[in-house]
């Protein structure tokens, strides 16, 4: 009986023995309390406390910690928008006492300070602002916890606006605005290269008209020449001008009536067509270069005998009669 009460004791005082030695994890700190007062922060390692003396009231988490806080606010131009801020804090070390004893409940203190700046900075915003200026919300949700939060131990490392999510009905008003946008955008652009088509087609277009005009100008004057060149060789040989015009004009025309007969698709009839048509324009020309040769010879000699008076005395005599030579009567 007494060998059992003295393991029993020899059990009670190792285990006693071995709940004074406890040991902290990484990164960890632990409050160690006598008889419910505190009595110390025991940092990472092997650590020492008298047994039932001392106990761990607890563990504070040195690492970067990160709430996520989900807040549904509406902006200035009245659209609701849910906004996702990621807040990344932790413990001072120096200030772990504080942590514990002075806030019990820290991710609702977060969470309360970051519903309160955020729905106090959105709403001065319109939609478009808010996106464009969110990193501006983050940084003053980051200010207003540093200054509450400090107080309490815990220092603010980051403040980040990581979703911005409109009500379904504006986001899909947004992208057909923003097609809509594209579309004109992308109507100009189009406009544009058809206007520079149109330019430059007309550019072409007059350039091309530019060089068939002086083709034909070339051509003429070419021709032209070899008319001057052919007549004076004809003229060499005993043949008058009108004659030998004449004789151009008719080889010309059936050198025509060849270049017709040459093109098998060709819808162009010539009139007159006979086989003597040849002939009769070269006596029609004939007799036209020589009725117009008697003309102008008439015209000369009317014009000589009427130089020697004045005008003034043909204006007043224009009733008067004339001799056979043309003088007037008076």
């Amino acid at each position: 009986m007494e060998n059992f009460f003295l393991y029993v004791f020899i059990g009670i005082a190792f285990f006693i023995f071995m709940s004074s030695f406890f040991t902290v994890k990484q990164q960890t700190s632990v409050i160690i309390e006598r008889f419910g007062k505190f009595l110390g922060i025991r940092h990472s390692g092997l650590q020492l406390k008298i047994p039932i003396v001392d106990r761990i009231a607890g563990k504070i988490n040195l690492k970067i910690q990160q709430l996520d806080v989900i807040i549904e606010t509406k902006t200035h131009d009245n659209v609701f928008v849910k906004i996702k801020v990621s807040v990344q804090f932790s413990v001072i070390k120096d200030n772990v006492y504080d942590a514990f004893y002075k806030l019990e409940y820290p991710h609702d203190q977060i969470t309360a300070y970051v519903f309160d700046v955020v729905r106090a900075e959105v709403p001065k915003l319109k939609l478009d602002d808010v996106f464009e200026r969110k990193d501006d919300i983050a940084i003053a949700v980051k200010r207003e916890l540093n200054e509450a939060m400090t107080t309490y131990g815990y220092d603010i490392i980051n403040t980040l606006i990581t979703d911005i999510d409109p009500d379904i009905q504006v986001k899909n008003a947004m992208n057909r605005i923003n097609a809509a946008d594209r579309e004109k955008t992308a109507a100009m652009f189009e406009g544009e290269a058809e206007r520079i088509r149109i330019v430059a087609k007309a550019t072409a277009e007059a350039e091309s008209k530019r060089l068939q005009g002086q083709g034909i100008a070339d051509q003429r004057r070419e021709i032209a020449r070899g008319l001057v060149e052919s007549v004076a060789n004809l003229n060499n040989v005993g043949i008058s001008s009108q004659e030998a015009s004449a004789l151009i004009v008719v080889t010309q025309h059936y050198d025509t009536l060849q270049a017709i007969g040459a093109e098998t698709n060709s819808n162009l009839i010539l009139l007159p067509n006979s086989p003597q048509a040849g002939s009769d324009m070269l006596n029609n020309m004939v007799a036209s270069f020589t009725a117009s040769n008697q003309v102008s010879e008439s015209m000369k000699k009317a014009t000589k005998k009427l130089k020697p008076n004045s005008g003034h005395h043909i204006t007043h005599q224009s009733d008067s009669k004339l001799d056979e030579e043309g003088n007037p009567i008076l």
